[in-house]
């Protein structure tokens, strides 16, 4: 009889520390999946800062790469002056730049005035000469620019005839158009009439005449002047 009891009492206890054993393993396993479950979480939304950081990121960098996408300053320079000016007035309007370039481009004896079988006296006494083939004329996203700069050197008391095709190709239909030259002692002149005349579109004003080297100074004032 005792012996029963005794098996009974064995019995009983194995079962209870087989349920304790089980009820461990369940929590464990409960503990386990809610830490994996948090981790995933955690790295969801890791990645999603830094997908929107990097969209952000981007952004930036496409709205300092463009300025501010509505003032654009196209030029051509024969000898770096030009140019310079340009780059001045892209500085301080906050403006794009496009360069016009001939596929020919002129050297130093093609621009010498003076040598009347030069390149340029030669397009000078003969204007069918002057039809400059362009590398490009087309500026991308062309509609988005309400502003126009246009610069160039003054040849003959004109634009120089690089300019030309640029003009011709392109439709100014809404834009304000600010033609600015390069000259030693020349004025601007009629040259940005004759180009206005040449595409027939764009509100165009009166330009100005920078010599080489002009200060950032002076041409900020001019800018100021113009009222836009």
């Amino acid at each position: 009889m005792k012996t029963k009891k005794i098996a009974a009492v064995l019995l009983t206890c194995i079962v209870a520390i087989g349920l304790m054993a089980g009820c461990g393993a369940s929590n464990t396993n409960q503990s386990a999946s809610n830490n994996d479950s948090q981790s995933i979480s955690t790295n969801q939304s890791g990645n999603e800062e830094a997908d929107t950081n990097s969209e952000n990121t981007t952004d930036t960098t496409e709205n300092t790469s463009t300025g501010n996408g509505k003032i654009l300053v196209v030029y051509y320079s024969a000898s770096g002056n030009t140019k310079d000016v340009a780059e001045k007035i892209a500085k301080i309007t906050e403006a794009d730049l496009f360069e016009i370039e001939p596929v020919e481009p002129y050297t130093d004896d093609d621009l010498d005035w003076t040598d009347d079988d030069s390149r340029v006296s030669r397009e000078h006494d003969d204007e069918s000469l002057r039809d400059v083939e362009l590398v490009s004329t087309t500026v991308d996203n062309w509609d988005s620019y309400d502003t126009v700069y246009i610069g160039y050197p003054i040849w003959w008391g004109i634009a120089a005839w690089s300019v030309d095709n640029f003009v011709k190709e392109n439709d100014f239909t809404g834009k304000t158009v600010i033609p600015f030259c390069t000259a030693a002692t020349s004025g601007i002149g009629d040259s940005g009439n004759l180009l206005e005349e040449m595409t027939g579109t764009g509100d165009w004003k009166e330009g100005e005449r920078f010599h080489g080297g002009a200060s950032e100074s002076d041409i900020s004032s001019w800018i100021d002047s113009l009222g836009l």
